[in-house]
Formats: structure tokens, sequence, C-alpha cells
């Protein structure tokens, strides 16, 4: 069994790697590597305490030793929670994935769960769910409620809540199992649901148990994109879960360029509007209405995204 994130399973190496991060928090992260690197020699197999060793090495300007942190890493995390691979691609050691590890964004959710609305929306400033359902709302004008909506990436149901009203059937659907818990506390989703976006439409868990494909008039994904790269497999399963007609109402981080998506230091990823608009167009929509805006704060600083409303073609 792996040694958990938070213990080594040796009193000893845990004592010394707790004073190393309160090294690093008081601002000397070349201590707090040295007193990390100490606890490693007494537990040489703890995965997170080398990731922990990296982010140390990284902050006190060591890139090459970070690097070979992260390559032991890489060698002890076989599920790949931890997303070595990512930060190795912001170190430049590797090429930037196409998609993060579905074990890593799984775990990310499991473990934030309990504190996700308080971090994102009192902290961080979250304003999504709000911001894409005014845009759906002035979109869609006065029209009737939609049948049927799929709410991809529901994590605990924040824009669940914002669309109840508008329709008849509200169905969720999230790789992490605690944000699905979570979801359902809020009481507005007829069916909840397991899935991974970035899978295909058998894997995926959207078409599982006897739901049908192309049952949707209106599909959603509020700050969920960002966890993908490459937008195939997401915007594939959009395509199966719609009617033509629907409506996909989501949200990206603006990449600030013209073409294509990278990876941010945030581990999420960014991209332009000329690349979202090419994979929908691909996918079978059109783009029908964007709106530029901030969708949060991170490190004190605005984050841009652009909000889309694009309509499946017959």
């Amino acid at each position: 069994m792996q040694p958990t994130q938070f213990s080594s399973g040796d009193v000893i190496a845990d004592r010394r790697a707790d004073y190393a991060r309160m090294l690093a928090e008081s601002g000397d992260p070349a201590a707090a590597a040295e007193l990390m690197e100490q606890a490693l020699e007494l537990a040489p197999g703890w995965a997170a305490g080398w990731l922990r060793f990296a982010e140390y090495l990284e902050k006190a300007g060591d890139g090459k030793r970070a690097i070979k942190a992260l390559r032991k890493v890489e060698e002890l995390d076989a599920e790949e929670i931890f997303g070595a691979r990512l930060k190795l691609a912001l170190l430049g050691a590797v090429d930037v994935p196409v998609q993060p590890p579905s074990r890593y964004v799984e775990a990310l959710f499991d473990d934030y769960a309990d504190r996700f609305e308080a971090a994102l929306v009192e902290r961080l400033d979250y304003s999504v769910p709000q911001k894409l359902s005014a845009l759906l709302a002035r979109y869609h004008g006065d029209a009737p409620s939609f049948r049927l909506a799929v709410d991809l990436g529901c994590g605990t149901g924040l824009f669940g809540v914002e669309v109840r009203s508008i329709v008849k059937r509200l169905e969720g659907f999230d790789l992490s199992v605690n944000m699905l818990a979570k979801a359902a506390e809020k009481g507005v989703y007829d069916l909840l649901g397991r899935a991974d976006l970035s899978l295909d439409a058998e894997g995926s868990g959207l078409f599982g148990a006897g739901l049908a494909r192309h049952r949707a008039d209106l599909l959603t994904a509020a700050d969920v994109l960002m966890y993908l790269g490459d937008l195939d497999a997401a915007l594939s399963l959009a395509t199966e879960l719609s009617r033509p007609g629907a409506l996909f109402a989501f949200s990206v981080e603006d990449a600030g360029t013209d073409e294509g998506f990278h990876l941010a230091p945030s581990l999420r990823y960014a991209h332009s509007e000329a690349h979202v608009r090419a994979k929908l167009v691909a996918a079978g929509f059109e783009v029908a209405d964007i709106e530029r805006t901030v969708i949060r704060m991170d490190g004190g600083k605005p984050v841009s995204g652009i909000l889309f409303i694009a309509v499946r073609k017959a």
C-alpha cells in the first residue's frame, strides 16, 4: 500500500516533513528542501514526499533537481494520482500532455469537495455559474423550458442550482464521488452519476444503465474543460448526448492567443477562441454567442475566461 499524502509511515520522517513545510511557509524553500531530503532518506517510497521535495526545489530555483524528484514521483505513483507529468511539462522536461490523468483529477476533487465552495466562491470570487446562466438566459430568451439538461462535470452542483428553474429534468455527472455527494445535498438533480469526460462513449459512464444517446436539449459544462487539453473526447461525448438543435453552454480559460491551448502554472489548460470554435465545428456544433469575462481570481490576479453558447446542428 502506498503511503498517504499526509504520512510517510515513519514518525521521524513525518516530523522532518512538518518542519520542512513550516520553513517553506516562512519563505525559505531551500532550507525546506534540505530538510525534506532528510525525511525522504528515511521514507524513500513516499511519493507525496517526493512531490513536496520537488515543489520546494522548484521554488528555490533548482529546476534540475526538481525534475529528478518528479521522475521519482512518476516511478512510485503508478496510478498517476499526483500528476507528476503535468508538473514535468511546466518545467520543460516532457511535452505537454493532451489531458491530465483521470486519477489525478478524481483525487484532486475528492480531496477538495468539502472545502470547494468556500474556497472557490468566497475566496476566489468564482462567478462562472451566474455569468454562464445569464448568457444562456439572454440567448434562450422566453422560449419554453428545456426538456432535459445534462450538466457535465457538475461538481457540487453550483450550476445546477442556476438552471434548475428552466429545465424539466436535470442530470449531473462528475468524475469525483465526493463532489457528487455534495451535489446530491442540494436536491436539484433528478439523476447523478459518475462519468469520465476524457473517455469515449462506451467508457465514459454517460450512457450506462439504460441512459440513451441524443437525449439532451441542453448541455452544460461550467469550469470543466480547463481540466482537459485536447477537447476531442469531451466534444464527441457532447455530440452523442445532444439532440439536433440542442444548446451547449460552457466555459474555458482564455489562452490569450490566436490558436491552440496551453498548460497554465495552475495545472489547468487555457484554450484560444479559435481552437474551441474549430473543435466545435468538427463535432457538429456552431457558435451562437460568446462572452469574455473574468471567471475567478488566482494568486490575487484575475483569470480571464470565455463563455460559449453553441448549437448542435441537424
